[in-house]
This record gives C-alpha cells, sequence and structure tokens, in this order.
C-alpha cells in the first residue's frame, strides 16, 4: 500500500511542475508582447485619438487649436466634392480588384509550377512592386505623354491622346497604374497560396481523368477561399491609400474627376490649411477601411484561422 501511495506521488508531483511551467511560459510570452503593444498603442491609437479630436477643433496647422464642436462634420459632410471624391474611391476600388484580381490568381498559379523559366518569369513580375508609387507615376506620366513620350518615339498615333487631360482617361490610367503595380504583390500570394494545395488532389483528379480547367475550378479556386479573401482585403482597404500615385499622376484632375478622399484629405489639410475637417474625412477613412475589412473576413465564414486545405 504504500508502495502505491508513494508511486502516486512520484507520478503526481512531475504534473504539477509541468504546469507550472506551462504557465510561466505564457506569463513570458505575454511580456513578449508588452513592446509590440506600446508600439501599437504610441503610432497607431494615440494618434487615431488625437485625428478624432482635431475634426472637432479649428485649426490653420500653424496658429493656436481652437474648438469648432460639430461644425467640421457638419461643414464636410454638406460638401457635395465628399461625396464626389467618395464615389470615385469606391469606383476605383471596384474596377481595380475586378481588373487586379484575376489577373493575379492566373499569375499566380502559372508563377506556381515548377519549372525554371516560371521562377524567372517570377521575378520579373515583382519588378513593378520595387518601385516607388511616386517613381512609377512619374515614369508613366513621361511615357504617356501626347508631345513627347511613346507616340511620338516608336510612331504609335493610338498613344497620342490627352490621357491627364480628359476625365474618363485619366481615370482609366490611374486603374491602370494601379494594376500595373500592385498586380505582382498579389501574384506572389496567390503563388503562396497554390503551392500549399496537396498535389494529391491534383493526382486524384487526374485519375478521374480531369483535365486542367475542372482542376483549376474544383480544385485550386475552392482551396484558395482564404487567400482570395486575405488578398481582397489587402486590395480593397489598400485602394483607400493610393495619394502618392494619384497625386503625382494627375493631382486630382482634370478637375476633380480623380480627387479620391485621400487626395481630397490631403488638399483640404494642407493646400487649404483645413486641418479640422481633413481629420474629418481621415476619420471617415478609417471607419470605412475598418468597415470594409470586417465584412471581407465575415465571407470567410467563422473559422478565419483555420487551415485553407478544408477536408483535409
Amino acid at each position: 500500500m504504500s508502495n502505491a501511495v508513494s508511486t502516486v506521488r512520484k507520478t503526481a508531483v512531475p504534473g504539477r511542475t509541468d504546469g507550472k511551467q506551462s504557465g510561466q511560459r505564457s506569463a513570458a510570452l505575454a511580456w513578449l508582447s508588452v513592446p509590440a503593444l506600446f508600439f501599437f498603442l504610441m503610432f497607431a491609437v494615440v494618434p487615431l485619438a488625437g485625428v478624432l479630436i482635431l475634426s472637432f477643433s479649428s485649426w490653420d496647422g500653424i496658429g493656436a487649436i481652437g474648438s469648432a464642436g460639430l461644425g467640421n462634420w457638419f461643414s464636410v459632410l454638406a460638401d457635395p466634392v465628399l461625396y464626389s471624391s467618395l464615389g470615385l474611391t469606391f469606383l476605383i476600388m471596384i474596377v481595380s480588384w475586378l481588373v487586379q484580381t484575376p489577373i493575379s490568381l492566373l499569375l499566380g498559379v502559372f508563377t506556381a509550377g515548377s519549372q525554371r523559366y516560371r521562377a524567372a518569369l517570377a521575378v520579373l513580375y515583382f519588378l513593378p512592386l520595387l518601385l516607388s508609387s511616386a517613381a512609377v507615376a512619374i515614369a508613366f506620366k513621361a511615357l504617356l505623354d501626347p508631345n513627347f513620350g511613346l507616340a511620338t518615339g516608336l510612331g504609335l498615333p493610338f498613344l497620342a491622346q490627352d490621357w491627364l487631360g480628359v476625365p474618363h482617361l485619366a481615370v482609366g490610367l490611374v486603374i491602370f497604374v494601379i494594376a500595373w503595380q500592385f498586380v505582382p504583390f498579389h501574384t506572389l500570394i496567390y503563388q503562396g497560396g497554390v503551392r500549399q494545395i496537396p498535389k494529391s488532389l491534383y493526382e486524384a483528379a487526374e485519375i478521374d481523368g480531369a483535365g486542367t480547367i475542372k482542376k483549376f475550378f474544383h480544385i485550386t479556386l475552392p482551396q484558395l477561399k482564404y487567400t482570395i479573401i486575405t488578398s481582397s482585403t489587402l486590395m480593397v482597404v489598400g485602394s483607400l491609400t493610393y495619394f502618392d500615385l494619384i497625386f503625382v499622376l494627375t493631382g486630382g484632375g482634370p478637375g476633380n474627376s480623380t480627387r479620391i478622399l485621400a487626395l481630397d484629405m490631403y488638399l483640404r489639410g494642407f493646400r487649404a490649411n483645413l486641418m479640422g475637417p481633413a481629420s474629418v474625412i481621415a476619420v471617415i477613412l478609417v471607419l470605412i477601411g475598418l468597415a470594409l475589412a470586417l465584412f471581407l473576413q465575415r465571407l470567410g465564414g467563422k473559422d478565419k484561422q483555420g487551415s485553407q486545405l478544408e477536408g483535409m
């Protein structure tokens, strides 16, 4: 009997020790998150709180800050320029998503192959992302100049148009340049997603006689569900911040035809010295971004952290 009791004690003590060690390990990991939490508070929460406070204030960026109450909100929400900028922002967002998603998906599937030439093409596709948005805008502005650009240099008359002077051409050019620069990034995301799909699924489909198209629609697309949602979230929320590219390329013109919300915020704050109304637009941008991100994550279902390899 005594031997049994001593055996139980010997087996019980290590269990308590392991539990204590596990608790200490969890506490240590919690402390490791403190620096990240500090930087998040300092560089995300505090600036957002400052912008929210500034949206109820009157400030020209130089003098003293005064109280404006709800005046800034009333003036901005009654301004028709806000709604035209909002509509243009959503237009560029939707069209950019419709253009970039299928191209990125197809390129991602193509470059996921093991052939060497596909790896070389993947590197070439990624090059536009290494350039700054301002440099890309300057380059396209020079290339599409109707007098000194490609139209004259290569003798291509159909390029000799006033791309930045006609509203619908300017909007189309903005969408094209955005897609040209950011398709490589989303291609890389889809490439990684495709490489996570087990080859056994494709082998089983081949045994059943499935061709390339059937394998794409019945295996690749369903398995990329969460990858598509992640890419779409980055694409849609990122479209709210296309400021530098449009500012350098068109400056918001002609007229206000390319004046999106981010550019409208800049022009009000740093051109008109109306920091209060500019802060109102900044708050609106944050709210729209959060709403869109939550909506897209809801599309992923309840198990947002689950693997994209459903059924595996």
